[in-house]
């Protein structure tokens, strides 16, 4: 009965694939705007995870992103390098400042300053010059791609910041002696990395200028334990990089709004594919009705004739959960090399699948109740 069941789902070629097409319009659109959720999330937290070679963070408590730039105390440093199981503490810079290029245009960047002596904090991944480098008189390192985009010098001649280079940040002298690439950021202004003497040489003029406190861990000290101890001699949060990254991103999804539109997106989806799959699955058993009555006619029980709707629907379901699933992924791809967010973990497929299998359901038991009230003796009327 399964295979007479399927016989009639692709009998009518057109209904069959309509189906399959709308739900794997339904699978795709879920499954991309899902993925592009939390790639955005995820790139909210990038220069936390780039910067990782520190277990703790230690912040004003009042800090809500990653570039939240509070200032704290100078003296908070040597507090936390006295707490048991820090092996060592480092500060570290951060503020937006404005860069002058050589040919006049103006960037707005993010400044970090590095520990004059290990320089811990630095970028992942050196592509021109070495990090040491940054001890270098007046030395910066500027991002490889937004020096080829955001920093890129258009008057007398269209081309790229190189090593070498001069400009200004806040009008003072800063020359380029390396690049680096880092992960794919949320943050549009790029990052520019010197040493921390130098990076409050540019910042404006405040009493406080530390921003944050990175911490390494000795081999075996607990970090929660730690970050109580940290939190209770400087009266400070300590945050690992995984909680830093955490409260960024949920910053940023709750005050950006994007999780309201992206959410809609995939409510969308789901609708979408529930009305399609619904009223299509639904049609395909009103034309069928004949055949589902003459089964019945022939002893097929109830639970014969939701079992074979069930297979249509389930069929159906499976196909087009199928193709959306690489076509989001393939548009993801495509998208991902264009440097724009996507990120598809495993609970993003199973989350489709789990959507998927709801409207198939919903269309299967709304053609089980129109079959369940089929009266056998319709087929024998003229």
């Amino acid at each position: 009965m399964m295979f007479v069941a399927l016989k009639m789902l692709v009998g009518d070629r057109l209904k069959y694939l309509g189906l399959v097409v709308g739900l794997a319009f339904a699978a795709m659109l879920i499954t991309q705007q899902a993925s592009i959720l939390v790639g955005l999330a995820h790139q909210t937290g990038s220069f936390v995870r780039d910067t990782s070679q520190a277990d703790l963070w230690v912040m004003d408590p009042e800090v809500r992103f990653s570039q939240d730039s509070l200032a704290l105390q100078d003296t908070v440093l040597q507090r936390v390098r006295g707490v048991a199981g820090v092996e060592w503490a480092v500060p570290m810079y951060q503020g937006f400042l404005r860069a002058k290029l050589p040919d006049g245009s103006q960037q707005l960047c993010i400044l970090v300053g590095l520990d004059d002596a290990t320089l811990m904090g630095g970028p992942p991944t050196m592509v021109q010059g070495r990090l040491a480098d940054l001890r270098q008189n007046a030395g910066i390192l500027i991002d490889e791609d937004a020096r080829k985009t955001k920093m890129r010098m258009r008057r007398g001649g269209d081309r790229g910041l190189e090593v070498g280079d001069r400009l200004t940040i806040n009008d003072q002298d800063a020359r380029v002696v390396g690049t680096y690439r880092a992960s794919k950021s949320f943050f549009w202004e790029p990052v520019v990395y010197t040493t921390y003497t130098r990076a409050l040489r540019y910042a404006p003029r405040e009493r406080k200028l530390l921003t944050y406190v990175m911490v390494k861990l000795r081999p075996g000290a607990d970090a929660a334990g730690v970050a109580a101890e940290i939190e209770q001699a400087t009266s400070l949060k300590a945050r690992t990089n995984e909680q830093f990254a955490e409260i960024t991103a949920n910053y940023i999804l709750k005050e950006t709004g994007i999780l309201v539109n992206f959410g809609l997106a995939v409510g969308l989806g789901f609708v979408i594919g529930a009305l399609v799959a619904g009223q299509m699955l639904y049609n395909f058993t009103l034309d069928n009705i004949r055949h589902f009555g003459a089964l019945k006619a022939m002893g097929a029980g109830n639970g014969t004739l939701v079992a074979m709707v069930a297979v249509q629907s389930l069929t159906v379901g499976a196909l087009g959960y199928g193709v959306g699933i690489g076509m989001g992924s393939l548009l993801g791809k495509i998208v991902g090399d264009a440097g724009l967010a996507f990120r598809m973990p495993w609970q993003i497929p199973v989350f489709s699948a789990g959507a998927i299998l709801l409207m198939c359901l919903l269309a299967g038991v709304l053609s089980s109740v129109r079959v369940l009230r089929q009266e056998a003796a319709v087929v024998f009327r003229g």
